[in-house]
């Protein structure tokens, strides 16, 4: 890989292209929509809002335009994967802090890893957040 595209394709890069509320509402737009027609209109976006947004997700390869349409790259399909996931995150914020007041007092009173699992099983819906919990705190 060169030194340019190492640079274009650096973690902050990445999160700069849908760091606003109208940019991560655009991408996840284009990947509900599978290739669909999207309305500048419906998006609450200006027509000049709208291409610059487009113009950053597609060089941070997010996204491509394909037979007039945009899609998600292979790329931009991990990275909607895993903004989904701190979506989720997000869903479950004071659930998770919870849990972290449950760490601390079980790290004093030597609460069983049974009891941890429970409290993860009970607090949160969610089976990947479920699995990463239990992994990394039980």
């Amino acid at each position: 890989m060169s030194n340019y595209s190492e640079k274009l394709m650096s973690v902050p890069n990445i999160l700069r292209a849908i760091s606003d509320d109208k940019s991560i509402v655009l991408f996840n737009t284009i990947a509900l929509a599978s290739g669909g027609d999207i309305l500048i209109s419906s998006l609450k976006l200006t027509r000049k809002q709208y291409y610059s947004r487009i113009s950053a997700l597609i060089k941070a390869e997010l996204i491509k335009r394909q037979n007039g349409k945009y899609i998600l790259t292979s790329f931009g399909k991990i990275v909607y994967d895993f903004q989904a996931k701190v979506g989720h995150a997000v869903t479950n914020y004071w659930k998770l802090k919870a849990i972290d007041s449950f760490d601390i007092s079980a790290a004093i009173d030597g609460v069983a890893k049974d009891e941890c699992n429970k409290i993860i099983e009970t607090l949160i819906d969610n089976q990947e957040i479920k699995k990463i919990l239990i992994a990394k705190l039980c």
